[in-house]
């Protein structure tokens, strides 16, 4: 893993960006890493564009403030990309991992972002059908996994179950845990530039 990796996510009040950034950071500190993940507030509701922020090292992070130049996105809502510039700030090597079920290469010519990585997966469809809810954010953890290669899917899962068992029934967290492999397995990923 690179020395810092800073992961800016994009979606809308509602679909879980927040806990996700939140929830990847944490699972990364269960497996021994450092770790950050935060939100930026402002006048959020339902449905409003808002955005995470995960910070994940091998050595302690000092940062403390929103992530200018990730070198990965996550857009959890399709429709953003009419209304953010998704790609701002991002290397020429940076990945960006958006929740639609276009090809990768039709989403990378909609980002207008002609280098590093693109991926695409379906994860509102793999939600409904494994959740039961169009939440997108934890197939979007399994995606990301298996994009950038943060952390292995063994804990991610297994920090599901920990977690979620003093909240949520065995259903659900079966439910999340189908939504996470599916995700690692189904992305669609464009590296060809």
């Amino acid at each position: 893993m690179a020395e810092l990796l800073e992961i800016r996510w994009h979606g809308r009040g509602g679909q879980g960006a927040k806990t996700a950034a939140t929830f990847l950071a944490a699972s990364a500190i269960a497996s021994g890493k450092y770790a950050q993940g935060f939100p930026e507030y402002g006048p959020e509701r339902r449905g409003a564009p808002v955005k995470g922020f995960t910070r994940i090292s091998d050595k302690p992070v000092k940062l403390h403030c929103a992530v200018e130049n990730p070198k990965m996105v996550v857009v959890l809502d399709e429709t953003l990309i009419e209304v953010v510039d998704v790609a701002e700030g991002l290397p020429k090597e940076g990945i960006i991992l958006v929740n639609s079920n276009c090809d990768p290469q039709t989403l990378r010519d909609l980002v207008n972002f002609h280098t590093g990585k693109v991926a695409t997966v379906d994860a509102t469809t793999i939600s409904i059908e494994e959740l039961g809810k169009a939440i997108p954010n934890t197939p979007m953890l399994g995606a990301l996994i298996k994009v950038a290669n943060v952390l292995p899917i063994d804990s991610i899962l297994e920090d599901i179950t920990k977690k979620f068992e003093k909240k949520f029934s065995q259903k659900i967290i079966q439910g999340n845990i189908n939504a996470i492999r599916r995700a690692y397995e189904e992305v669609k990923v464009d590296d060809s530039i």
